[in-house]
């Protein structure tokens, strides 16, 4: 065997759509400690300032012992252990649906994944497929602290190799309030509004309503890269120009997530931690140069078991630049070009 052939038997080119089959589970690489420094560093790169993952304080005086860490961090920890094994040749992250947030993390928690496949659909083009995954993300205990589903378009290895029964899964439009899990001992009873930065509580937002979060940034190449490693996210796509006509690299879906959620905190201050993902789509791609911009939208309220806490439905959607708040779809339902995330999740929120 030629030199170069031994030495590429010893590498990982990562799974094409037709190494999938339904039913096969996925246990993933490298667990993770997360730390202060990565919050501190997750707080560097986006304008997050919710209080409860801010201050152990605050965190102390809603029922907590200290500040968990930020909710996005759990999700971008579990997701970028995800990626050698299913989307290290995706074109694309599709988007989510059902996802649930089972207890916090805090600092110092070891954090693993795992997946199941739970569906396949080759594109007509015979080139790509969809692969449907449910992960779950456990920490050193063994203890569920986060399950998503998500389905990724990848690329084929071998355009001739057969297609496999079509095998898509029918999923959760929005996860049921009533199931929704609160972290133990929350209690917004005593809540500070002053503190947290806002006096809007859950009976001040009306569903239908739309919030326009004002603000801005523009995404640079070397905080996306940064965040890219940092989640441990080695999807070619966001490293690699090479593979697109264009030669741009794609900006990680989650940083535009967290950059979203970050900017709304202009005007939902207090919706104070994400319990659930309904549903997510990435509309458009994005890259170094562009301006996110965030709007939400009221889709629902709910009341919890907890003292003092509500649940809020939010539509979260981050655009380019386009200042149309509240416009997301055109006449034949398709995203609009400036549309970058669609993200409708549950959050607490105190009454």
């Amino acid at each position: 065997m030629p030199k170069d052939q031994r030495s590429a038997s010893k590498t990982n080119p990562g799974r094409f759509f037709e190494d999938y089959s339904v039913g096969q589970v996925i246990e993933h690489a490298v667990p993770r400690t997360v730390s202060g420094g990565e919050r501190a560093l997750y707080h560097a790169l986006y304008p997050a300032r919710h209080a409860i993952q801010s201050s152990d304080e605050f965190a102390r005086a809603c029922g907590l012992h200290e500040s968990p860490m930020d909710d996005m961090i759990t999700f971008h920890t579990v997701f970028g252990k995800t990626v050698p094994d299913v989307s290290l040749n995706a074109v694309a992250n599709l988007g989510y649906a059902e996802g649930r947030f089972h207890r916090p993390v805090w600092p110092g928690d070891t954090l693993r994944a795992r997946s199941e496949v739970i569906g396949l659909k080759q594109n007509s083009s015979g080139k790509t497929g969809v692969v449907y995954v449910r992960t779950e993300g456990h920490n050193q205990r063994g203890q569920l602290v986060l399950e998503y589903v998500r389905w990724v378009m990848v690329r084929k290895n071998d355009v001739e190799a057969p297609a496999p029964e079509a095998v898509v899964p029918e999923l959760s439009r929005v996860v049921d309030p009533a199931t929704l899990i609160l972290p133990e001992g929350l209690d917004f009873s005593g809540y500070d509004c002053t503190l947290a930065g806002e006096p809007h509580r859950l009976g001040d937002y009306a569903v239908g309503e739309v919030i326009d979060h004002v603000d801005g940034v523009t995404i640079e190449e070397a905080e996306h890269m940064m965040a890219t490693r940092l989640w441990q996210n080695t999807s070619k796509t966001h490293f690699d120009v090479t593979p697109r006509a264009d030669r741009r690299r794609l900006i990680y879906g989650g940083h535009v997530m967290s950059m979203a959620r970050a900017l709304s905190f202009n005007g939902l201050a207090n919706a104070q931690m994400i319990v659930a993902i309904n549903g997510g789509s990435h509309a458009n791609p994005c890259f170094a140069g562009d301006t996110v911009r965030a709007w939400s939208e009221v889709l629902d309220t709910a009341e919890t078991a907890a003292p003092g806490v509500g649940a809020i439905r939010l539509r979260l959607v981050a655009v380019n630049e386009d200042r149309r708040v509240g416009e997301l779809k055109d006449a034949e339902g398709k995203y609009l070009p400036h549309v970058l995330l669609d993200l409708d999740y549950w959050a607490l929120m105190p009454l």
